[in-house]
């Protein structure tokens, strides 16, 4: 009779702390901050300084991009993705909540600085983040909303296809420290300089391009100013931030890149979050859905159209087709 009384007391107990589990687990799995949220951080003049960062003019007078993606691991961990104003998008190993003070806050180590890792805190409030990120010493406010699903109604009607080379460039932005020039129908960049921004801006697209680039040079085409596409003598990786990927995002099937020196294409669509590239007649991304800005973006209003910009600050390239086709609807 006694064995089976505290067998009786052992399996409610048992009932309690499992209920007691789930009811943990539910509540977490339900927290509001899952999800993608768009950043922009601002930063004072002194901050800019201290940190040697360049703003240029083409940016968002708002602030500076960012990016970050909140997911479930498991029964009760938050982890996560952040991207920042430059770089690839970096792991968040697990973000914390603070009941006490009703905020969420996470460390990640840095990606191109030799600095102390950088600390993030913010709240959730209105279903809007605000907070702050301490990036050696300097305290950078942030706000964040949440990241529009771009979930388009009905597939695109497409329109007149653009040229964008002129010999005079008048449909490009010249940015400070351009390199780019027109010589003999092709628009070269001999060396790092400042990267163009188209002057018309654009929803959902198809673009059609042909490129060159010396051994070891790198650059990129970004797609409404957010997006980066890889161009990169990647020397035979296929990875995500090898030619024909999406920067940190989305690697490519394969390495369909011809040799440093000889001419290569690009078709790339775009509609809504979906992309397919097809790289020298080799689709190494078919309609995948682009998480979120890339770094380097000009800004993070990912709902809006966006200009074509060609990163200009890396290496040497060369264009001699660049061809827009725009949705009409």
């Amino acid at each position: 009779m006694m064995k089976d009384l505290k067998r009786a007391l052992l399996l409610v107990v048992c009932a309690v702390m499992a209920f007691s589990t789930l009811s943990a687990q539910r509540v977490e799995s339900d927290s509001e901050l899952i999800g993608k949220w768009d950043l922009t951080i601002t930063m004072e003049k002194d901050q800019l300084e201290n940190l040697g960062i360049f703003r240029h003019g083409l940016m968002s007078s708002k602030g500076f991009p960012g990016w970050l993606q909140v997911k479930l691991s498991g029964f009760s961990t938050l982890v996560g993705y952040y991207v920042g104003y430059e770089g690839s998008a970096r792991p968040i190993a697990e973000i914390h909540y603070d009941e006490a003070k009703d905020k969420y806050h996470f460390t990640i180590p840095p990606q191109w600085m030799d600095i102390d890792d950088i600390y993030f805190e913010f709240s959730l409030k209105d279903d809007k983040l605000s907070g702050y990120k301490m990036l050696d010493g300097n305290k950078l406010k942030f706000t964040g909303v949440r990241a529009p699903s771009l979930t388009r109604a009905e597939p695109p009607v497409w329109g007149t296809p653009i040229n964008l080379l002129t010999e005079n460039m008048d449909r490009w932005i010249i940015p400070e420290n351009n390199q780019f020039k027109m010589v003999d129908g092709i628009m070269m960049n001999a060396k790092k300089g400042g990267n163009l921004i188209s002057t018309q801006k654009f929803d959902d697209f198809k673009l059609s391009i042909e490129f060159r680039y010396p051994e070891g040079s790198n650059s990129g085409i970004y797609l409404r100013g957010r997006h980066e596409i890889q161009i990169e003598d990647s020397k035979g990786r296929a990875d995500d931030v090898s030619i024909g990927g999406v920067y940190g995002f989305i690697a490519p099937t394969v390495n369909a890149a011809k040799a440093p020196g000889e001419w290569q294409t690009y078709e790339i669509t775009l509609v809504g979050r979906h992309v397919t590239v097809v790289l020298n007649g080799v689709e190494v991304i078919s309609n995948r859905p682009i998480p979120g800005i890339t770094g380097g973006s000009l800004d993070s209003n990912e709902g809006e159209p966006g200009p074509i910009m060609i990163q200009g600050d890396h290496g040497p390239i060369d264009f001699r087709k660049f061809v827009v086709t725009p949705a009409v609807n």
